[in-house]
């Protein structure tokens, strides 16, 4: 039998977000002079490359922004808060 696990808290990220963090890590790993200790990771690869955007919005804000927004009406309230439990509430 499968659990069923939920996020603790409606966020969705950035998918590009982890991609960039391992070109990071491989960028810092392989840099053969010597890093100092602290942030000398910070001249190996640019932190403005990296995009940690995260996106919090509730149940009831999606709901509310379904029938404010008429740009979201091509779907009902069921199917915009099922992309909503897509998004933000499972794993």
């Amino acid at each position: 039998m499968m659990s069923r696990s939920f996020k603790k808290t409606p966020v969705c990220k950035d998918p590009c977000s982890k991609w960039m963090k391992r070109q990071a890590s491989k960028a810092v790993r392989r840099y053969d002079a010597d890093l100092n200790a602290g942030g000398g990771y910070r001249k190996v690869f640019c932190s403005w490359n990296l995009c940690d955007y995260r996106f919090i919005q509730t149940k009831q804000q999606a709901a509310l922004e379904w029938e404010r927004d008429i740009a979201y009406r091509r779907h009902t309230l069921e199917q915009a808060l099922m992309n909503w439990h897509k998004y933000y509430r499972r794993k």
